[in-house]
């Protein structure tokens, strides 16, 4: 593992794979973190706030392009196999060091296992969805979400022995972390902006924009921007550090003026505002799935979305993020969602992780 999204569902996993204590059927997980978040903010504080086992091996691999991060995860990851002989690898999502890690174990013979397998965005042209296309058809065995992940792969040949539909670990996340998270409520907002904001119980939009296609592009990052600034309730932006430094590079700071800004938040914290936030606004494929688990409408700054059963249901809404007037609109439309209206139940019950440990004991 090596990003945000990967930390969380690794905390659901984990805490299933350390309940199979001693005995035959017991399970030794070593983490191999490569380092592609190498930021505090979006790695170590996950690891201690969901006490998540500390990393066997920390490769320190991060801050390249694509294709450099990957080739040096590649060869990093490799000498770890080799060194350790693991009975199997398994990877989650999406990111660079999925593939990495999938690469270097298949190439030796070692099974791997894919969570978070058969999610399609259908855009080619997507870092994310090479990694994940490529990391399914390398897989072993395939973890699927959602029946229409498991329609994805059925649809590219991939052998039915090899798919297994369990549901996602996301949803224990939401099951495990959420009520933890209210819980410490006072703890995460602490006494500054947020509590200001959250205890004047005044409805607020949370967003965060992160993709290379979104910050690295000087007018979708200025549309969005100006979308957020213009947005029919007050703005929290937790500012992820990419988006920070391309805000700097492209002269965009007075666009910024109305927005409240604050620096990337720990799982927990995150949870928290999507469930007391009235819209979530995001590029990013794990932050749209949990404001829906938290009951929070969303819409996605991006062309298309690998969460197809979110738009289907309602609530979800893509949009331009070339076109401010676009997301402007969106805002409004999910903004009028009815708070009542049932969300089916898309991810499973919240017990995933353990669905997936059972599968393991079968290795």
């Amino acid at each position: 593992m090596g990003a945000r999204p990967q930390f969380i569902k690794a905390a659901a996993l984990s805490r299933a794979i350390a309940a199979t204590h001693a005995g035959p059927q017991a399970i030794q997980e070593k983490i191999l973190h490569t380092g592609q978040h190498f930021d505090a903010a979006m790695s170590d504080q996950f690891f201690v706030e969901l006490g998540i086992p500390e990393p066997a091996f920390h490769l320190g691999i991060g801050g390249g392009s694509h294709g450099a991060n990957t080739g040096r995860m590649l060869e990093a990851i490799e000498a770890v196999l080799l060194a350790e002989q693991p009975d199997a690898l398994l990877v989650y999502g999406d990111t660079d060091s999925t593939l990495a890690g999938a690469l270097a174990a298949s190439k030796l013979k070692i099974p791997v296992l894919h969570v978070e397998a058969g999610l399609r965005s259908f855009n080619r042209h997507q870092p994310e969805e090479q990694n994940r296309v490529l990391t399914d058809h390398l897989a072993d065995l395939c973890f699927a979400p959602t029946n229409t992940a498991v329609a994805h792969l059925q649809r590219e040949g991939i052998a039915k022995e090899r798919i297994v539909r369990t549901g996602d670990v996301m949803a224990d996340a939401a099951r495990i972390f959420g009520e933890l998270a209210e819980a410490r409520a006072a703890e995460l907002l602490g006494s500054g902006i947020l509590q200001g904001l959250i205890g004047a119980e005044q409805p607020f939009l949370l967003a965060t924009i992160h993709r290379a296609e979104n910050t690295d592009d000087p007018a979708r990052l200025e549309a969005i921007l100006t979308a957020l600034g213009q947005a029919p309730l007050p703005v929290l932006l937790p500012l992820h550090p990419r988006t920070r430094a391309r805000i700097a590079e492209h002269g965009l700071e007075p666009l910024l003026g109305k927005l409240t800004l604050i620096e990337p938040l720990g799982f927990l914290a995150m949870l928290l505002l999507e469930r007391r936030a009235a819209l979530v606004v995001t590029d990013s494929g794990g932050v749209q799935k949990e404001a829906f688990l938290q009951g929070t409408p969303c819409v996605t700054v991006r062309g298309e979305t690998e969460w197809v059963e979110l738009l289907k249901c309602g609530w979800n809404r893509l949009a331009d993020p070339a076109d401010p007037a676009a997301m402007l609109t969106a805002m409004e439309q999910q903004l009028g969602l009815d708070p009542l209206q049932q969300r089916p139940p898309l991810y499973g019950d919240g017990y995933a992780a353990e669905a997936i440990v059972v599968r393991l004991q079968q290795l």
